[in-house]
């Protein structure tokens, strides 16, 4: 049953992938109200190179200069999509430090608020919800560093939590 006991919307749930130091966001997946997920990568701000500890994660400088999109305009897809919307996550700290990043580029405030992911289900004992996720990581053969595979498995949790039949 769903936290409310009506709603069968879709929560807004989101991912940033970083770089291993100084926390670099090199990519970005969120879901839609439909339920389908939006992800790309993310072509690092010249000023964000400047750093002598970034990383680049499993990517390269050129690849995600040539697959991602800029910061403003993921910025913008996100405005369009979640303008002043509470998204759900499963990392607060590194997904909210990550998006101050985006933002901070432009000197613009934040119009989305993170919260945990868990905190969407009540009657879950603390830890319940990090067991689950886990555990549907493996059953769907995905990765937990990778955004999209973050939001699919938060979505597809959700669905499971609130007797959907997801997976």
């Amino acid at each position: 049953m769903p936290p409310n006991g009506t709603d069968n919307s879709i929560p807004g749930f989101i991912a940033v992938e970083t770089g291993d130091a100084g926390g670099l966001p090199l990519a970005i997946a969120w879901t839609l109200a439909d339920g389908r997920i939006k992800h790309t990568l993310i072509q690092p701000d010249d000023e964000w190179l400047e750093a002598e500890l970034v990383s680049l994660g499993g990517y390269s400088l050129e690849e995600l200069g040539s697959m991602g999109v800029s910061p403003l305009d993921v910025i913008r897809e996100l405005e369009g999509d979640h303008f002043n919307a509470t998204l759900y996550t499963a990392g607060v700290g590194d997904d909210e430090a990550a998006l101050s990043q985006l933002f901070d580029t432009y000197g613009l405030d934040p119009f989305v608020e993170l919260a945990p992911a868990d905190s969407l289900y009540d009657d879950l004992a603390p830890g319940d919800w990090s067991r689950a996720r886990g555990e549907l990581f493996g059953e769907l053969g995905l990765e937990p560093l990778r955004p999209e595979h973050e939001v699919e498995v938060m979505l597809h949790l959700h669905q499971r939590l609130n007797g959907g039949d997801a997976g």
